[in-house]
């Protein structure tokens, strides 16, 4: 199969098919929704993170999330570790930058990671636009900027680093420098339930390793899928507290068929 020509939903059943391990280094809010979100959707998660085994890991996933909510030195070293081994075994890796603003010990990882060449950043509208030189309007995790606000900024810095930026928010976009690709769908409850965008990052990853060639078709795929579950859930829940459990649902219900009828993608 060519990615470049699947549908998303195609890339959804081969994703499926395919159940990739996926190395998830993510913070500590993160792990037990990532790890649902990633089953439920049907690939394999894995939180390894040592910086004893992390390397060796990599090298055995599909592919390599690194998300840094919550850092310490220990698992910066795994960090590193794994994105170097992922690179050298030919394997993509996401980066999600969380709050990289917010301190200097942040920009210093984020700037050691980026040299890294991660195949994929995610992140939303603030964390991108000071990737790129510019100001945030952002706090802490949460972002300040609407996503149209990044779309010139995230085109720069794909350019910049030779990979794939998404922007995450009320509209989704992503760009490998030249081509945009728009998202639209998910919900108003979602930012009120944490770590989502997190795992969002973990299932970019699942679709990135069964079609390494076509990193920003994978990227779309999942979002895709992450907006369509969540557009579906919020229509029956009554809160955060009841969208979750719905929300995973449906990551596991919807059919490839069901993607792609429902599915909101503009392409430039």
């Amino acid at each position: 199969m060519n990615a470049q020509n699947d549908t998303p939903g195609q890339l959804l059943e081969a994703m499926r098919q395919a159940n990739p391990l996926v190395q998830c280094i993510t913070n500590y809010v993160a792990m037990n929704i990532a790890a649902n979100v990633m089953l439920a959707a049907g690939a394999s998660p894995a939180m390894v993170s040592a910086v004893e085994e992390a390397g060796e890991f990599a090298g055995i996933a599909g592919a390599l999330t690194v998300n840094i909510g919550t850092l310490s030195a220990s698992w910066i070293a795994g960090m590193k570790a794994a994105a170097a081994a992922a690179n050298g075994a030919g394997k993509p890796w996401v980066l999600d930058p969380v709050a990289h603003y917010a301190t200097g010990f942040r920009r210093q990882v984020t700037a050691e990671l980026l040299g890294l060449k991660p195949t994929i950043i995610r992140g939303n509208a603030s964390e991108i636009m000071a990737l790129a030189g510019h100001s945030p309007r952002g706090q802490g995790v949460d972002s300040g900027d609407p996503t149209y606000a990044a779309e010139g900024p995230a085109m720069a810095l794909a350019q910049q680093q030779g990979c794939i930026v998404a922007v995450t928010g009320e509209v989704d976009f992503v760009t490998d420098g030249r081509r945009t690709v728009r998202i639209l769908g998910g919900s108003p409850v979602m930012p009120r339930i944490t770590a989502l965008g997190c795992s969002l990052t973990c299932l970019v990853g699942a679709f990135a390793a069964i079609r390494p060639e076509a990193p920003m078709e994978a990227t779309v795929a999942a979002l895709a899928l992450f907006a369509a579950a969540g557009e579906d859930a919020a229509r029956t829940a009554n809160g955060p507290g009841s969208f979750q459990p719905l929300f995973l649902d449906r990551l596991a219900s919807l059919t490839g068929a069901e993607l792609d009828a429902q599915m909101r993608i503009s392409t430039l």
